[in-house]
């Protein structure tokens, strides 16, 4: 999340998908601790404090409404407990993961879009129609993301089962 938390740099963020979803998902995936989620919920505050203050990044999306990110980023952490606890760790599910990722990734935006369209300050007239129109441009590219990321680790997760699996000896 530190190297890929696309947003905090500008050089990356058209050309690599921000990571922190992911990191959110996967985190709920592999570790077991809930006190790591209050980790990477603190290392995710710290990360746009320090791009707001020595970074150049807009405070744009600093406001009432960011609070929601603690049970927008736990949505994912428990959609990746979610799918380790329903289908473990010894081999990826495919469906059930992609299932899990998306569960995750519309439950993560309907809370942090949600409640920045309409505790942020910034919409005078919230509706559902300009609600729905703002999340139809903003949600695919988070859906790509997770999935880009999903897959990366999966690929990942497969080859380290083979090598484990199937242990080179010299």
């Amino acid at each position: 999340m530190v190297l890929i938390r696309g947003h905090h740099f500008p050089l990356l963020r058209n050309i690599v998908p921000g990571a922190s979803w992911a990191v959110f998902f996967l985190a709920g995936m592999y570790l077991n601790a809930p006190l790591a989620l209050a980790g990477f919920l603190g290392l995710a505050v710290g990360l746009d404090y320090a791009a707001i203050e020595w970074g150049g990044t807009s405070a744009f999306c600093v406001s009432p409404a960011y609070i929601a990110l603690l049970p927008a980023y736990a949505s994912l952490w428990l959609a990746g407990r979610g799918y380790r606890l329903g289908w473990g760790l010894e081999r990826i599910a495919h469906f059930p993961l992609a299932f899990c990722g998306l569960l995750g990734t519309l439950v993560c935006d309907v809370i942090s879009s949600g409640s920045f369209y309409l505790y942020s300050g910034h919409f005078s007239n919230p509706n559902w129609s300009e609600y729905l129109a703002r999340s139809t441009q903003y949600l695919p590219r988070c859906l790509v993301a997770m999935g880009l990321w999903l897959s990366l680790a999966t690929l990942i997760h497969s080859l380290l089962l083979v090598r484990r699996r199937n242990p080179v000896h010299h």
